[in-house]
């Protein structure tokens, strides 16, 4: 039987890490992602006892969140499962809930994570986002998720606390995606952040 091993999306055995002044930045291969789609008629189930959020919105909740992605669609995201069939268990999870009628989908191959966290409080955050996406921080507050553009690559941005935030994009960019995010790092290091 052939012994394999997981790697990150640059293909290494540890994810990247790297802290710049206020701001660390480090790559997540062990969150798990599937996408849930609710089918024609079908109402929102509570997968692992969640409230499916609403445009903009983001339910965090015991292991699991989930982000709204489209009307009537929903990335579900776990820690630690990257390793798991976690599509098996979101629809374990929607049937337990008595909802049948969603389509899921296994998505965690195809996206890479990134979190930005601040040591310094939010501002740090704030202003390596102002620089990055067209999102206002003063609406953008903890709990809130979107789908935008960050350079030329369609990314998704979620402020789970006031100092972190978890970026998603497609694993062909992961590499374009860290280049994205270190020099930002970099370029506000020099501009006068701790």
């Amino acid at each position: 039987m052939t012994d394999l091993a997981s790697h990150t999306a640059f293909g290494a055995a540890q994810p990247r890490d790297r802290t710049i002044g206020a701001l660390a930045l480090t790559e997540r291969p062990d969150i798990a992602l599937a996408s849930l789609t609710l089918r024609a008629g079908s109402r929102a189930p509570a997968p692992f006892g969640l409230d499916l959020p609403g445009p903009g919105g983001l339910a965090e909740g015991e292991g699991v969140a989930a982000f709204w992605s489209a009307p009537g669609q929903w990335m579900i995201e776990a820690p630690g499962r990257a390793e798991s069939d976690f599509a098996a268990e979101v629809v374990r999870a929607v049937g337990d809930t008595g909802g049948t009628d969603v389509s899921v989908t296994e998505q965690t191959d195809g996206f890479v994570a990134f979190d930005i966290v601040s040591r310094h409080g939010p501002a740090p955050l704030d202003a390596l986002l102002e620089r990055l996406v067209n999102l206002d921080p003063a609406l953008w507050g903890p709990g809130r998720a979107t789908r935008t553009v960050l350079h030329h690559m369609s990314v998704f941005v979620l402020r789970r606390d006031a100092s972190r935030v978890t970026i998603w994009g497609i694993r062909s960019a992961a590499g374009s995606l860290w280049h994205a995010l270190d020099a930002a790092l970099t370029r506000q290091n020099v501009g006068g952040y701790p």
